[in-house]
């Protein structure tokens, strides 16, 4: 992203933060390249026969964006982040009434590997499901840690993005991301020995 489009998202969400109706509905058009970009990225961990649009799915996360009470977004970064949360909830939501509708039908497997980024699993599987359901588990444990995978895993932020947001190095977002990813694998292969 251009740094005047950087530049022109953070006065917009600035306004928005102070009630401003104009700069919120200045930013859609500025942010929606971008809100595009990772939609495709959370559709492409989607089982190929997914109903649900990229189109729909930034529609319907800019939808729930207008609708947080006094966001107090900390810049671009921060924004997309929520952005790409939003997504993501949408996305299980929707796996979840489809997988109740299938009685556990099939779901694309995933993995987590070293990068943040989602590839298709190759060892364990790991659904949508099951790593919402396990990173609810982690939050209770270490906000920061979920977060980190969240932001990094869902969000599809590097290291220094994730550090940005979350105020702190990108060497302890590294650490964090190193053991949240251990505990999180270990956490959904007992769910899945277990029959959950």
């Amino acid at each position: 992203m251009e740094h005047e489009s950087a530049g022109e998202i953070t006065r917009l969400l600035q306004g928005w933060r102070k009630g401003d109706r104009k700069a919120l509905d200045a930013l859609l058009p500025v942010v929606y390249n971008e809100l595009q970009r990772l939609a495709h990225f959370e559709l492409r961990k989607e089982r190929p026969d997914h109903t649900l649009q990229s189109a729909a799915l930034v529609n319907e996360a800019y939808l729930r964006l207008v609708g947080l009470n006094a966001p107090q977004w900390e810049g671009r970064s921060h924004f997309f982040a929520i952005a790409a949360q939003q997504m993501r909830q949408i996305l299980v939501d929707y796996a979840r009434r489809h997988r109740a509708g299938k009685r556990g039908g099939a779901t694309k497997t995933l993995s987590l590997d070293d990068s943040g980024l989602l590839e298709p699993s190759k060892g364990k599987d790991l659904d949508v499901v099951a790593l919402d359901d396990a990173l609810k588990a982690l939050a209770q444990i270490d906000v920061r840690k979920a977060q980190v995978v969240e932001l990094r895993f869902f969000g599809g932020l590097n290291s220094e993005e994730t550090a940005e947001v979350l105020k702190v190095s990108a060497v302890t977002v590294a650490r964090d991301w190193s053991t949240a990813r251990a505990w999180l694998h270990r956490e959904i292969s007992c769910g899945n020995s277990d029959g959950r």
